[in-house]
């Protein structure tokens, strides 16, 4: 009997309590046992456990005090070091009061002393159902997810592959995170998969482009305003802050906001309160703050514009977004993403994308990265008349020089070498085309071109062509798949 429940972790000084919960996990588990809220602190922090047994009179006083505040800091202390572990306070009759508040702290619920080994196996029993029926939510949220967005999480890059293995570190957290990066490089993209994958996945995600509000109303957009609190201000409206309560707020272009904004937002960030403008009052609420920028803050912060303290505050977890000139391998699968949603929303349906095409956009260095490409690509799918995405269809900047095989016109070149360079070139070209289109299938690929298996090898062998190089990118990409990571609770 597991209960999904394998390591288990006992705090208490109480030998006769830790001897009755040994007696009634029957050696089922893996228990151990520290003997203050210090040393469970730092072996959460080294190791992860699926439960813990906190006995609440480490807590309390000699003369019969009880410090709720410590025990209410160490509840979210304890969840900020493992977001996913279940918490089983214990305490005697008399302090049950202190149980229900922590189990409104955090707690996932309470046994009073002496603990019976029927109410300890029943405890586990309701925990087991609860993870059941977690699991059963989670398989219907994954689902959702795949079918929405895994195309546009796949990478071949290295440097994606490790900012994926952040973002898998760093989702289920209560952490400020920092995103960095270009503008057009997915910041909103990736600050709502940080959401998704956190505890606060069923709240709200409320996204603001603070360089896109007026400066003066800024203040207003973020925090709300009271009645009569200026000019036009006819009714009380609640900001960004307050709808997004419980859940997750995202600010782009954060190094635009005014030094008043800055100050309000340090507040939020220290002591999860504000006033609304034109309010006395203050407002209490529980946010997660991911905030992005396309400008440096730090050397914002050396020329005095932005704020140290808040910098130091926003910068807990800074995750850099490389730009798509540092990520060209994962252009095909861009475009191919990219072509599958435009199928999606419009009447054609474009089969695919002409490898000269393909050729042209990874040698392209893409000043505005994947919001560039993203409205490229719907331009040409809106001017293409064929089934297939042609260089015609593209900005001249783009596939000029590139749409077509060069003809290798050296000085003092003879036809015949000239025509032979264009056949190779053309066979090349045309190989990769097949490849592409099948996936890198040789059979299907020989069989279209009307020569065998071994006469394509062969060719692929002479070009430095890999087969490889041209299979579903399920067999080629590494996919931010929603099953790794582990969903706060």
């Amino acid at each position: 009997m597991g209960y999904g429940l394998r390591h288990i972790l006992a705090v208490t000084k109480n030998e006769t309590l830790f001897e009755g919960l040994r007696s009634a996990l029957n050696g089922d588990f893996k228990l151990e046992a520290v003997k203050s809220p210090t040393e469970c602190l730092s072996l959460l922090h080294e190791k992860k456990h699926d439960l813990v047994f906190f006995d609440l009179d480490l807590l309390g006083t000699g003369s019969g005090e009880f410090h709720w505040d410590q025990a209410e800091d160490l509840i979210k202390r304890m969840k900020e070091e493992n977001p996913f572990h279940y918490m089983v306070v214990i305490t005697s009759l008399d302090k049950k009061k202190w149980a229900v508040e922590a189990v409104k702290a955090g707690a996932t619920t309470y046994l009073t002393v002496p603990v019976k080994p029927i109410e300890v196996r029943y405890t586990l029993e309701r925990l087991y159902k609860t993870i059941q029926a977690q699991g059963e939510l989670e398989y219907l949220r994954d689902s959702f997810w795949q079918r929405d967005f895994q195309e546009a999480l796949s990478t071949k890059s290295p440097i994606m592959m490790a900012v994926y293995e952040q973002i898998k570190a760093v989702a289920p957290t209560r952490a400020t995170v920092l995103l960095t990066g270009e503008t057009g490089t997915g910041k909103t993209l990736l600050a709502k998969v940080i959401h998704q994958h956190s505890g606060r996945a069923t709240k709200p995600f409320i996204s603001v482009h603070c360089g896109a509000i007026p400066e003066g109303l800024v203040e207003s957009e973020l925090f709300g305003h009271e009645r009569g609190a200026f000019t036009g201000a006819i009714k009380r409206k609640l900001g960004k802050f307050e709808i997004a309560n419980g859940g997750t707020i995202f600010l782009d272009e954060i190094g635009t906001v005014s030094a008043s904004v800055q100050v309000k937002l340090l507040q939020v960030l220290q002591d999860e309160t504000f006033q609304r403008v034109g309010g006395e009052t203050n407002v209490s609420v529980d946010v997660r703050i991911i905030a992005a920028t396309n400008v440096d803050l730090k050397t914002l912060v050396d020329q005095g514009s932005f704020r140290r303290d808040l910098y130091y505050r926003l910068n807990v977890f800074p995750i850099s977004i490389p730009p798509l000139r540092e990520r060209k391998e994962d252009i095909p699968l861009l475009v191919r993403y990219f072509l599958k949603q435009l199928n999606s929303f419009h009447m054609k349906n474009i089969k695919g994308v002409d490898p000269r095409v393909l050729e042209a956009l990874e040698r392209y260095d893409w000043p505005g990265n994947i919001r560039e490409l993203e409205n490229v690509m719907e331009r040409a799918y809106i001017l293409e008349k064929s089934e297939v995405l042609r260089p015609e269809s593209f900005p001249s900047e783009i596939v000029q020089g590139h749409a077509l095989p060069s003809l290798y016109l050296l000085p003092g070149a003879k036809l015949k070498d000239v025509r032979r360079r264009a056949v190779e070139e053309a066979e090349k070209r045309y190989i990769m085309g097949l490849l592409r289109a099948n996936n890198g299938r040789i059979d299907r690929s020989a069989s279209e071109a009307g020569i065998s298996t071994r006469q394509l090898r062969k060719l692929m062998k002479r070009y430095g062509i890999r087969k490889e190089e041209f299979k579903p990118m399920r067999a080629k990409a590494t996919v931010i798949r929603p099953d790794t990571f582990q969903r706060a609770s």
